[in-house]
Protein backbone atom coordinates (compact mmCIF):
# COMPACT_ATOMS: atom_id res chain seq x y z
CA UNK A 1 0.00 0.00 0.00
CA UNK A 2 1.31 3.40 -0.83
CA UNK A 3 1.14 5.95 2.09
CA UNK A 4 0.64 9.59 1.21
CA UNK A 5 1.33 12.01 4.66
CA UNK A 6 1.06 15.38 4.77
CA UNK A 7 1.88 17.65 7.70
CA UNK A 8 0.44 20.70 9.45
CA UNK A 9 2.59 22.71 12.09
CA UNK A 10 0.77 23.48 15.46
CA UNK A 11 2.40 26.35 17.44
CA UNK A 12 3.11 26.99 20.57
CA UNK A 13 2.36 30.96 22.04
CA UNK A 14 5.97 31.62 21.15
CA UNK A 15 5.78 30.61 17.20
CA UNK A 16 7.42 27.73 18.41
CA UNK A 17 6.64 24.31 16.92
CA UNK A 18 5.06 22.19 19.20
CA UNK A 19 3.49 19.36 16.99
CA UNK A 20 2.68 18.56 13.64
CA UNK A 21 -0.42 17.05 12.69
CA UNK A 22 -0.19 13.89 10.09
CA UNK A 23 -2.76 13.90 7.27
CA UNK A 24 -3.27 10.91 5.74
CA UNK A 25 -4.45 9.25 2.56
CA UNK A 26 -4.28 5.69 1.52
CA UNK A 27 -3.07 5.06 -1.98
CA UNK A 28 -4.99 1.91 -2.52
CA UNK A 29 -8.03 4.82 -2.93
CA UNK A 30 -7.79 8.58 -4.01
CA UNK A 31 -9.87 9.25 -0.79
CA UNK A 32 -11.20 7.42 2.43
CA UNK A 33 -14.24 5.74 2.04
CA UNK A 34 -16.50 5.38 5.06
CA UNK A 35 -16.66 1.66 4.20
CA UNK A 36 -13.01 0.49 5.07
CA UNK A 37 -11.92 4.16 6.70
CA UNK A 38 -10.59 2.41 9.94
CA UNK A 39 -8.75 -0.38 8.32
CA UNK A 40 -7.48 2.17 6.03
CA UNK A 41 -6.01 4.59 8.79
CA UNK A 42 -4.75 2.06 10.75
CA UNK A 43 -2.37 0.50 7.90
CA UNK A 44 -1.76 3.90 7.01
CA UNK A 45 -0.58 4.39 10.46
CA UNK A 46 1.64 1.56 11.17
CA UNK A 47 3.15 1.64 8.27
CA UNK A 48 3.66 5.20 8.40
CA UNK A 49 5.77 4.68 11.55
CA UNK A 50 7.77 1.88 10.14
CA UNK A 51 8.47 2.99 6.57
CA UNK A 52 8.44 6.66 6.21
CA UNK A 53 10.12 7.08 9.94
CA UNK A 54 8.77 9.76 12.34
CA UNK A 55 12.12 12.09 12.52
CA UNK A 56 11.25 12.20 9.21
CA UNK A 57 7.65 13.93 9.36
CA UNK A 58 8.04 15.10 12.78
CA UNK A 59 11.45 16.44 13.51
CA UNK A 60 11.18 14.58 16.66
CA UNK A 61 7.78 17.03 18.00
CA UNK A 62 4.78 15.09 18.22
CA UNK A 63 2.65 13.86 16.21
CA UNK A 64 -1.31 14.88 15.92
CA UNK A 65 -3.10 11.75 14.63
CA UNK A 66 -6.93 11.43 13.98
CA UNK A 67 -8.99 8.38 15.40
CA UNK A 68 -12.11 7.47 14.62
CA UNK A 69 -14.60 5.36 17.08
CA UNK A 70 -13.88 2.07 16.31
CA UNK A 71 -9.87 3.11 16.23
CA UNK A 72 -9.92 4.12 20.02
CA UNK A 73 -11.86 0.93 21.11
CA UNK A 74 -9.75 -1.30 19.54
CA UNK A 75 -6.71 0.37 21.22
CA UNK A 76 -4.89 0.99 17.80
CA UNK A 77 -2.85 4.15 19.67
CA UNK A 78 -1.03 2.34 22.32
CA UNK A 79 0.84 0.63 19.17
CA UNK A 80 2.44 3.98 19.19
CA UNK A 81 5.02 5.52 21.89
CA UNK A 82 2.88 7.86 24.24
CA UNK A 83 5.86 10.13 24.48
CA UNK A 84 5.41 10.82 20.26
CA UNK A 85 1.82 10.83 19.73
CA UNK A 86 -1.23 13.17 20.64
CA UNK A 87 -4.24 11.02 20.41
CA UNK A 88 -6.90 13.19 18.12
CA UNK A 89 -11.00 11.97 18.59
CA UNK A 90 -13.13 13.42 15.83
CA UNK A 91 -15.73 15.97 16.38
CA UNK A 92 -18.73 13.42 14.99
CA UNK A 93 -17.40 10.53 18.04
CA UNK A 94 -20.68 10.18 20.23
CA UNK A 95 -18.85 10.15 23.72
CA UNK A 96 -20.72 6.24 25.28
CA UNK A 97 -19.57 4.21 27.92
CA UNK A 98 -17.37 2.24 25.21
CA UNK A 99 -15.54 5.41 24.35
CA UNK A 100 -15.00 6.87 27.83
CA UNK A 101 -13.37 3.95 29.18
CA UNK A 102 -11.22 3.77 25.81
CA UNK A 103 -9.64 6.85 26.60
CA UNK A 104 -9.27 6.85 30.31
CA UNK A 105 -7.08 3.64 29.64
CA UNK A 106 -5.00 5.77 27.22
CA UNK A 107 -4.86 8.42 29.61
CA UNK A 108 -3.69 5.63 32.09
CA UNK A 109 -0.94 4.92 29.66
CA UNK A 110 0.51 8.47 29.80
CA UNK A 111 -1.04 9.24 26.20
CA UNK A 112 -2.28 12.80 25.39
CA UNK A 113 -5.33 13.22 24.29
CA UNK A 114 -7.40 16.36 21.90
CA UNK A 115 -10.87 16.49 21.26
CA UNK A 116 -11.12 18.06 17.08
CA UNK A 117 -13.47 20.79 15.98
CA UNK A 118 -14.87 20.96 19.90
CA UNK A 119 -18.31 22.98 19.33
CA UNK A 120 -20.13 23.28 23.56
CA UNK A 121 -22.19 20.67 24.01
CA UNK A 122 -23.15 18.93 27.57
CA UNK A 123 -22.52 15.72 26.36
CA UNK A 124 -18.95 16.21 25.29
CA UNK A 125 -18.19 17.15 29.49
CA UNK A 126 -17.60 13.79 30.08
CA UNK A 127 -14.38 13.55 27.67
CA UNK A 128 -13.65 17.48 27.96
CA UNK A 129 -12.28 15.74 31.58
CA UNK A 130 -10.35 13.81 30.08
CA UNK A 131 -8.62 15.33 27.28
CA UNK A 132 -5.24 17.79 27.66
CA UNK A 133 -6.39 19.87 24.37
CA UNK A 134 -9.25 21.23 22.65
CA UNK A 135 -9.03 22.46 19.40
CA UNK A 136 -11.76 24.98 18.17
CA UNK A 137 -12.20 25.62 14.42
CA UNK A 138 -11.20 29.53 13.81
CA UNK A 139 -12.80 29.48 10.03
CA UNK A 140 -16.26 27.96 11.44
CA UNK A 141 -16.66 29.68 14.58
CA UNK A 142 -18.06 33.19 15.48
CA UNK A 143 -15.40 35.57 17.47
CA UNK A 144 -17.61 35.59 20.57
CA UNK A 145 -18.08 31.85 20.81
CA UNK A 146 -14.09 31.33 20.39
CA UNK A 147 -13.73 33.34 23.54
CA UNK A 148 -17.17 31.83 25.23
CA UNK A 149 -15.67 28.16 25.29
CA UNK A 150 -12.52 29.29 27.01
CA UNK A 151 -14.19 31.29 29.79
CA UNK A 152 -16.99 28.60 29.62
CA UNK A 153 -14.50 25.28 30.36
CA UNK A 154 -11.60 27.21 31.70
CA UNK A 155 -7.80 26.80 31.22
CA UNK A 156 -7.13 25.74 34.81
CA UNK A 157 -6.25 22.03 33.30
CA UNK A 158 -7.17 22.06 29.91
CA UNK A 159 -5.42 23.68 26.79
CA UNK A 160 -6.75 25.30 23.97
CA UNK A 161 -6.11 25.04 20.30
CA UNK A 162 -6.90 27.60 17.90
CA UNK A 163 -7.03 25.57 14.39
CA UNK A 164 -7.01 27.14 10.81
CA UNK A 165 -5.86 30.60 11.63
CA UNK A 166 -5.13 32.21 8.50
CA UNK A 167 -3.65 35.36 9.59
CA UNK A 168 -1.88 37.10 11.71
CA UNK A 169 -4.92 39.52 13.50
CA UNK A 170 -6.54 36.21 14.31
CA UNK A 171 -3.42 34.54 16.17
CA UNK A 172 -3.51 37.81 18.03
CA UNK A 173 -7.00 37.26 19.03
CA UNK A 174 -6.55 33.65 19.98
CA UNK A 175 -3.46 34.55 22.25
CA UNK A 176 -5.52 37.82 23.76
CA UNK A 177 -8.41 35.00 24.24
CA UNK A 178 -6.08 32.12 26.06
CA UNK A 179 -5.40 29.94 23.94
CA UNK A 180 -2.00 28.06 23.74
CA UNK A 181 -2.12 26.41 20.47
CA UNK A 182 -2.11 27.51 17.01
CA UNK A 183 -3.05 25.60 13.69
CA UNK A 184 -3.05 27.42 10.31
CA UNK A 185 -1.37 28.89 7.22
CA UNK A 186 -1.00 32.34 9.27
CA UNK A 187 2.67 31.85 9.77
CA UNK A 188 2.70 31.52 5.82
CA UNK A 189 1.02 34.50 5.28
CA UNK A 190 2.21 38.13 5.28
CA UNK A 191 1.47 40.72 7.56
CA UNK A 192 1.34 43.88 5.45
CA UNK A 193 3.83 47.02 6.84
CA UNK A 194 2.96 49.44 4.06
CA UNK A 195 5.07 51.79 3.63
CA UNK A 196 8.95 49.97 4.69
CA UNK A 197 11.35 49.63 2.26
CA UNK A 198 13.40 45.98 2.90
CA UNK A 199 16.29 46.79 5.01
CA UNK A 200 19.59 46.75 3.19
CA UNK A 201 21.06 43.78 5.44
CA UNK A 202 17.96 41.80 4.09
CA UNK A 203 18.76 43.06 0.34
CA UNK A 204 22.18 41.41 0.94
CA UNK A 205 20.77 37.76 1.81
CA UNK A 206 18.25 38.14 -1.41
CA UNK A 207 21.30 38.69 -3.90
CA UNK A 208 23.46 35.59 -1.92
CA UNK A 209 20.21 33.31 -2.39
CA UNK A 210 20.50 34.50 -5.95
CA UNK A 211 24.08 34.15 -6.82
CA UNK A 212 24.05 30.31 -5.12
CA UNK A 213 21.73 29.07 -7.22
CA UNK A 214 23.44 30.09 -10.75
CA UNK A 215 24.67 27.40 -12.82
CA UNK A 216 28.22 28.86 -12.22
CA UNK A 217 29.25 30.53 -9.25
CA UNK A 218 30.70 33.95 -9.49
CA UNK A 219 33.25 33.55 -5.90
CA UNK A 220 34.38 36.79 -6.27
CA UNK A 221 30.84 38.40 -6.34
CA UNK A 222 29.86 36.39 -3.81
CA UNK A 223 32.82 36.85 -1.49
CA UNK A 224 31.56 40.73 -1.89
CA UNK A 225 28.38 40.01 -0.75
CA UNK A 226 29.59 37.91 2.13
CA UNK A 227 32.09 40.93 3.43
CA UNK A 228 29.39 42.95 3.41
CA UNK A 229 27.85 41.33 6.77
CA UNK A 230 30.59 40.82 9.83
CA UNK A 231 28.45 38.34 11.12
CA UNK A 232 27.89 36.66 8.27
CA UNK A 233 31.84 36.61 7.41
CA UNK A 234 32.23 35.45 11.05
CA UNK A 235 29.85 32.65 10.89
CA UNK A 236 31.36 31.18 7.52
CA UNK A 237 34.95 31.21 9.15
CA UNK A 238 33.93 29.43 11.93
CA UNK A 239 32.09 26.87 10.12
CA UNK A 240 34.13 25.96 7.67
CA UNK A 241 37.20 25.58 10.65
CA UNK A 242 35.11 23.16 12.69
CA UNK A 243 36.23 19.92 13.62
CA UNK A 244 34.00 18.36 10.94
CA UNK A 245 35.93 19.64 8.28
CA UNK A 246 39.31 18.76 9.57
CA UNK A 247 41.57 20.88 7.35
CA UNK A 248 44.95 20.98 8.85
CA UNK A 249 45.58 24.50 8.92
CA UNK A 250 43.23 27.60 9.30
CA UNK A 251 41.18 28.93 6.91
CA UNK A 252 41.36 33.06 7.46
CA UNK A 253 40.27 33.79 4.09
CA UNK A 254 36.43 34.43 2.79
CA UNK A 255 37.19 33.44 -0.86
CA UNK A 256 39.16 30.59 0.22
CA UNK A 257 36.51 29.26 2.67
CA UNK A 258 33.89 29.41 -0.19
CA UNK A 259 36.30 27.39 -2.70
CA UNK A 260 36.59 24.73 -0.18
CA UNK A 261 33.58 24.56 0.39
CA UNK A 262 32.24 23.32 -3.11
CA UNK A 263 28.78 24.84 -4.80
CA UNK A 264 26.52 22.01 -3.35
CA UNK A 265 27.65 22.23 0.23
CA UNK A 266 27.75 25.93 0.09
CA UNK A 267 24.57 26.39 -1.32
CA UNK A 268 22.29 24.30 1.38
CA UNK A 269 24.46 26.37 3.79
CA UNK A 270 24.09 29.90 2.81
CA UNK A 271 20.72 28.95 2.06
CA UNK A 272 19.87 28.76 5.28
CA UNK A 273 21.93 31.05 6.96
CA UNK A 274 20.38 33.77 4.63
CA UNK A 275 16.97 32.64 4.96
CA UNK A 276 17.34 33.00 8.59
CA UNK A 277 18.48 36.46 8.28
CA UNK A 278 15.91 37.34 6.00
CA UNK A 279 13.42 35.70 8.45
CA UNK A 280 14.51 37.73 11.62
CA UNK A 281 11.58 37.46 14.15
CA UNK A 282 9.85 34.61 12.15
CA UNK A 283 9.00 31.13 13.26
CA UNK A 284 11.77 28.42 12.18
CA UNK A 285 8.95 26.52 10.75
CA UNK A 286 8.40 29.10 7.83
CA UNK A 287 12.16 28.39 6.65
CA UNK A 288 12.10 25.07 6.73
CA UNK A 289 8.97 25.38 4.16
CA UNK A 290 10.64 27.20 1.99
CA UNK A 291 13.52 24.41 1.83
CA UNK A 292 11.08 22.23 1.58
CA UNK A 293 9.41 23.44 -1.27
CA UNK A 294 12.59 24.53 -3.32
CA UNK A 295 13.83 21.17 -3.27
CA UNK A 296 10.70 19.17 -4.07
CA UNK A 297 10.12 21.73 -7.17
CA UNK A 298 14.27 20.78 -8.18
CA UNK A 299 13.31 17.09 -7.52
CA UNK A 300 10.42 17.63 -9.72
CA UNK A 301 11.55 19.37 -12.90
CA UNK A 302 13.11 17.07 -14.73
CA UNK A 303 9.41 14.56 -13.82
CA UNK A 304 7.67 17.11 -15.93
CA UNK A 305 10.08 18.29 -19.08
CA UNK A 306 11.80 20.83 -17.21
CA UNK A 307 15.05 19.65 -16.25
CA UNK A 308 16.87 22.56 -17.83
CA UNK A 309 14.94 24.63 -15.42
CA UNK A 310 15.50 22.87 -12.24
CA UNK A 311 17.29 25.72 -10.80
CA UNK A 312 14.82 28.23 -11.61
CA UNK A 313 12.06 25.80 -10.60
CA UNK A 314 14.30 25.87 -7.15
CA UNK A 315 13.99 29.45 -6.89
CA UNK A 316 10.55 29.85 -7.18
CA UNK A 317 10.41 27.37 -4.11
CA UNK A 318 12.53 29.09 -2.07
CA UNK A 319 10.93 32.30 -2.93
CA UNK A 320 7.32 31.33 -2.81
CA UNK A 321 6.90 32.77 0.71
CA UNK A 322 9.45 35.74 0.25
CA UNK A 323 6.13 37.82 1.14
CA UNK A 324 5.73 36.72 4.54
CA UNK A 325 8.93 36.64 5.38
CA UNK A 326 9.77 40.64 4.45
CA UNK A 327 5.51 41.18 5.32
CA UNK A 328 5.13 43.28 1.78
CA UNK A 329 2.97 41.86 -0.72
CA UNK A 330 4.74 39.65 -3.37
CA UNK A 331 3.42 42.02 -6.37
CA UNK A 332 6.55 44.42 -4.61
CA UNK A 333 8.82 42.27 -3.83
CA UNK A 334 8.89 40.73 -7.13
CA UNK A 335 10.39 43.49 -9.10
CA UNK A 336 13.39 44.07 -6.86
CA UNK A 337 14.49 39.99 -7.18
CA UNK A 338 16.76 39.60 -10.32
CA UNK A 339 15.07 36.55 -10.50
CA UNK A 340 13.18 34.76 -14.27
CA UNK A 341 9.97 36.06 -15.52
CA UNK A 342 8.45 32.29 -15.34
CA UNK A 343 8.94 32.58 -11.29
CA UNK A 344 7.40 36.26 -11.00
CA UNK A 345 4.33 35.42 -13.61
CA UNK A 346 4.03 31.90 -11.54
CA UNK A 347 4.41 33.42 -7.96
CA UNK A 348 1.73 36.16 -8.77
CA UNK A 349 -0.84 33.54 -9.80
CA UNK A 350 -0.16 33.59 -13.93
CA UNK A 351 -0.81 30.05 -15.07
CA UNK A 352 1.84 28.35 -16.76
CA UNK A 353 3.81 24.87 -16.38
CA UNK A 354 5.95 26.48 -13.30
CA UNK A 355 2.29 27.41 -11.43
CA UNK A 356 1.27 24.02 -11.84
CA UNK A 357 4.07 22.35 -10.03
CA UNK A 358 3.71 25.32 -7.28
CA UNK A 359 0.08 24.26 -6.64
CA UNK A 360 0.82 20.67 -6.74
CA UNK A 361 3.76 21.40 -3.90
CA UNK A 362 1.15 23.82 -1.98
CA UNK A 363 -1.78 20.66 -2.36
CA UNK A 364 0.28 17.83 -0.97
CA UNK A 365 1.06 20.05 2.18
CA UNK A 366 -2.49 21.15 3.49
CA UNK A 367 -3.06 17.63 2.16
CA UNK A 368 -5.98 18.87 -0.55
CA UNK A 369 -5.69 15.42 -2.05
CA UNK A 370 -8.40 16.31 -4.56
CA UNK A 371 -6.60 18.73 -5.94
CA UNK A 372 -3.25 16.97 -5.89
CA UNK A 373 -4.55 14.09 -8.06
CA UNK A 374 -6.02 17.28 -10.59
CA UNK A 375 -2.72 18.79 -10.60
CA UNK A 376 -0.89 15.30 -10.62
CA UNK A 377 -2.82 14.77 -14.24
CA UNK A 378 -2.19 17.67 -15.72
CA UNK A 379 1.79 17.43 -15.25
CA UNK A 380 1.84 13.87 -16.17
CA UNK A 381 2.82 12.34 -13.17
CA UNK A 382 2.05 9.31 -11.28
CA UNK A 383 0.95 10.41 -7.60
CA UNK A 384 3.54 7.89 -5.85
CA UNK A 385 6.73 10.21 -7.66
CA UNK A 386 5.05 13.39 -6.14
CA UNK A 387 5.00 11.49 -2.67
CA UNK A 388 8.93 10.32 -2.85
CA UNK A 389 9.61 13.72 -4.42
CA UNK A 390 7.76 15.11 -1.38
CA UNK A 391 9.06 12.67 1.69
CA UNK A 392 12.89 13.52 0.03
CA UNK A 393 12.59 17.31 -0.01
CA UNK A 394 11.08 16.76 3.87
CA UNK A 395 14.13 14.77 4.95
CA UNK A 396 16.59 17.18 3.24
CA UNK A 397 14.72 20.44 4.62
CA UNK A 398 15.21 18.91 8.17
CA UNK A 399 18.97 18.00 7.71
CA UNK A 400 19.84 21.24 6.66
CA UNK A 401 17.91 22.99 9.22
CA UNK A 402 19.23 20.82 11.75
CA UNK A 403 22.98 21.30 10.57
CA UNK A 404 24.62 23.46 13.55
CA UNK A 405 25.42 26.58 11.93
CA UNK A 406 25.52 29.39 14.88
Amino acid sequence: MEIYVARQPIFNKYQEVFAYELLYRSGANKFYSSLNGDQASSEVITNSFLLIGLETLTRGKKAFINFTKNLLENDVATLLPNDTIVVEILQDIEPDENTLNACKKLKELGYLLALSDFCYNEKFLPLVELVDIIKINFLTTKKEEREAVVQRIGRERVNFLAEKVETMDEYIQAMKFGYSYFQGYFFSRPHILTGKDIPSFKIIYLKILQEINKPELDFDRLEEYIKMDVSLSYKLLKFINSLSFGFRNEIRSIKQALVLLGQKELSKWLSLIALKGIGDNKPDELIITAICRARFCELIAPRVGLKDRSSDLFLMGMFSLIDAFLDRPMADILPELPISNDIKHALLGGQSRFRDVYELITSYESGNWEQLARQALKLELEEKEVRECYLNSLYMSNKIFIKNVS
